[in-house]
C-alpha cells in the first residue's frame, strides 16, 4: 500500500507531505483544483515521461517520492526531474534505470484513469485481462520469450543462408585462386634468393673472368704473392736478431699471409661454383616471372604476402563448409523452438478456454450488481496465426439487454464501459494481489442508485486492499475510510496559485459531501442528506 507521498516543486504544488491509511481513500475537489496533478505525480513513479514543464515556475527541479508498505518490507520510490530535461530514478535511495522503476511501480499500484475504459476495446488488453484471471500470465510471458527466441533463430538462419549463398557464388573463383597459389609451392624468402641467383647466372662469364684475374694476382709475376710474403717474413725474422722491432713486423706479415691464403681459397671455391647453365637461368627466370605475376595479381609486394592470401582463401573454403554445418544446426534448433512455441500456444489456449466461461459469468454478475440486470458479458476465443501472445484472438462481447451479444466497442455507452471496467477491476483485484488501486472518476457518466452501487463495490474492494477513488459523486465519497480534499489557493502578493491536500474530518467532511450534492450553494437539505450518506457508509 501507498503509505506516504512527498511532492516538491511539481506544477502547482510547492511542498506536500501526506500520509495514507489502508482501506478506501476518497479524494474530491473542484475542477481545476489539482486532482490530476496528484495522478501525474504518481504517474512519474510508474515511469511516465519526464518533462521540465512539470517543474514549478522558479524552481530548478522537482521531486516526487512514494513510500510503500509491501510484503517484502518498506520500499521507497523517488523521481527527480531537472530543468535541463534530465531525470533520475531511485529505489530505496539507489539509482536505477527508468525501466526498473517502472516495473516496480507497476507491481505496487495501478492507476485507472478515465480514458483507460477505452482500453476495453483493445484486443491485447482484453487478452491480458483473461490471462491474468486464468493464472496464465507466466505462461503468456514464456510464450512471448519463446516467440522472441524463434524470431532470433529465424533471423540468424536467414543471415547464415545468405552468407552461404554468397560463399557458393564465389566458391569457384576462390577455389581456383587457392589451387593456383597452392600449386606455386610458395616459400618465405624465396624471392630474394632467386633474384640473387638470377643476377649471378646472368653475369656468370664476367664473374668467372674477374675471379680468375684475382687468382692470377696471387700467383702471377716472377714471384707469387704468397711466396714473396714468405720470403719477407723470413728476412724480418733474421733482422730481428739485430732489430727487435722487426719481429712484430714478421708476425704481422705472417697474419696477412694466412688471411690472403683464406681469401684465395674462397675466390677459388667461388670460381668453381659459378654455374653458366642457360637451362638453370631459364628455370630461375620462369620461377621469378610466376612470383611477380602472382604478387601483381593479388596486390602483394612479398612472397610472405602471397602466403597470407593463400591462407585466407584456404580459410574461406573451411568457412564455407562451416556455414553449411551452421545451417543444419540452426534448422534443427528452429524446428525445436517451433515445437516449443506451439506447445506453449496450446497450453495457453487450454488455460484461456477453461477460464473464459467463469470469467464471463463473474463479470456479468458484477454488471448485474451495478444495475445492468439484463446485461450479458461474454468472452469469445478464436484461433489465429501463432505469435508472441499465442494462437488466440480474444473478443469481449456485450449485450445491455440480453439480446445477441456483439463486439464491446460497437455497443457499449460510456457509462456502461465504466461499469464493465469497474467489474473487471474488482474481479482482477482478487486474483492479482494488487496492493494499491487508484480510480480516477471511474464513476463518470453514472448517478443515483448506480453510483451508490459503484461506491459499494469500490468499498468492498477497500476491505482487502488499499483503494483510492477520485470522485465527484457523493454516494461514492461517503463510503471512504478517509476523505481528502484537493484545493487551490491564490496568493495575491506573489501572484501564484498553489494546490494542496487536506484531510477532511467531522463537519468539514459533511460540508464537502453536501457540496457534491448541491453545488456551491449548500442547502440544509444537502447537509442532512450528506449526514445520512455518511451514516450509511459508516
Amino acid at each position: 500500500m501507498l503509505q506516504s507521498l512527498h511532492i516538491r516543486n511539481f506544477v502547482l504544488i510547492d511542498s506536500l507531505d501526506v500520509q495514507f491509511p489502508e482501506g478506501l481513500v476518497i479524494i474530491t475537489g473542484q475542477t481545476g483544483a489539482g486532482k490530476s496533478i496528484l495522478l501525474g505525480a504518481l504517474g512519474l513513479l510508474a515511469g511516465d515521461k519526464a518533462d521540465p514543464s512539470l517543474i514549478r515556475a522558479g524552481a530548478d527541479n522537482c521531486v516526487v517520492e512514494g513510500i510503500f508498505n509491501t510484503t517484502e518490507g518498506e520500499r521507497i520510490i523517488r523521481r527527480v526531474i531537472y530543468s535541463s530535461g534530465r531525470s533520475r530514478s531511485f529505489i530505496d535511495d539507489c539509482p536505477v534505470q527508468l525501466q526498473e522503476l517502472s516495473e516496480l511501480g507497476g507491481r505496487l499500484f495501478d492507476i485507472h484513469s478515465q480514458h483507460q475504459s477505452l482500453l476495453l476495446t483493445d484486443r491485447q488488453f482484453q487478452l491480458g485481462l483473461l490471462d491474468r484471471y486464468a493464472g496464465a500470465a507466466a505462461a503468456s510471458e514464456d510464450c512471448r520469450k519463446a516467440w522472441d527466441r524463434l524470431g532470433e533463430c529465424e533471423r540468424e538462419l536467414d543471415r547464415v543462408r545468405e552468407a552461404s549463398r554468397r560463399s557458393r557464388a564465389e566458391s569457384d573463383y576462390n577455389s581456383a585462386q587457392l589451387r593456383e597459389l597452392e600449386a606455386a609451392a610458395l616459400r618465405s624468402g624465396e624471392l630474394e634468393s632467386l633474384e640473387e641467383e638470377q643476377l649471378a647466372l646472368g653475369n656468370a662469364e664476367e664473374i668467372r673472368e674477374r675471379l680468375q684475374t684475382a687468382m692470377d694476382c696471387f700467383n702471377g709475376g716472377e714471384i707469387p704473392v704468397r711466396e714473396a710474403l714468405q720470403q719477407a717474413r723470413k728476412a724480418l725474422e733474421h733482422a730481428a736478431r739485430y732489430l727487435p722491432g722487426a719481429s712484430s713486423l714478421s708476425e704481422r706479415i705472417d697474419s696477412a699471409r694466412i688471411e690472403l691464403d683464406d681469401i684465395f681459397s674462397e675466390v677459388e671455391n667461388e670460381a668453381e661454383r659459378i654455374d653458366t647453365s642457360p637451362q638453370r637461368l631459364e628455370q630461375v627466370e620462369q620461377r621469378l616471372s610466376l612470383l611477380y605475376r602472382l604478387m601483381t595479381k593479388h596486390g602483394c609486394s612479398t612472397v610472405d604476402g602471397l602466403i597470407e592470401v593463400r591462407e585466407r582463401y584456404a580459410s574461406m573454403a573451411v568457412d564455407a563448409e562451416g556455414l553449411e554445418d551452421r545451417i543444419a544446426t540452426l534448422e534443427k534448433q528452429l524446428s525445436g523452438l517451433k515445437s516449443q512455441h506451439e506447445s506453449l500456444c496450446k497450453r495457453l489456449h487450454d488455460m484461456r478456454a477453461n477460464a473464459a466461461a467463469s470469467f464471463s459469468a463473474e463479470v456479468t454478475d458484477g454488471l448485474s450488481f451495478l444495475e445492468l440486470e439484463r446485461a450479458r458479458f461474454q468472452v469469445r476465443l478464436t484461433g489465429t496465426a501463432p505469435g508472441p501472445s499465442g494462437s488466440d484472438t480474444v473478443e469481449f462481447l456485450f449485450s445491455a439487454d440480453g439480446a445477441r451479444s456483439i463486439e464491446l466497442a460497437k455497443c457499449a455507452s460510456g457509462g456502461e464501459l465504466s461499469r464493465i471496467m469497474l467489474s473487471l477491476k474488482a474481479l482482477m483485484a482478487r486474483f492479482d494481489g494488487m496492493p494499491t488501486l487508484i480510480f480516477d472518476e471511474i464513476d463518470t457518466g453514472v448517478s443515483g442508485s448506480v453510483a451508490a452501487r459503484m461506491g459499494q463495490m469500490i468499498c468492498r474492494m477497500g476491505e482487502t486492499m488499499q483503494v483510492f477513488s477520485i470522485t465527484h459523486l457523493p454516494q461514492v465519497a461517503a463510503k471512504g475510510t478517509v476523505h481528502y480534499l484537493v484545493s487551490k489557493t491564490f496568493d495575491s502578493r506573489s501572484g501564484r496559485s498553489t494546490s494542496g491536500i487536506t484531510l477532511l474530518q467531522g463537519e468539514a467532511r459533511v460540508q464537502e459531501i453536501a457540496r457534491l450534492l448541491s453545488g456551491e450553494s449548500i442547502t440544509a437539505e444537502a447537509v442532512a442528506n450528506a449526514r445520512a450518506l455518511l451514516s450509511e457508509g459508516a
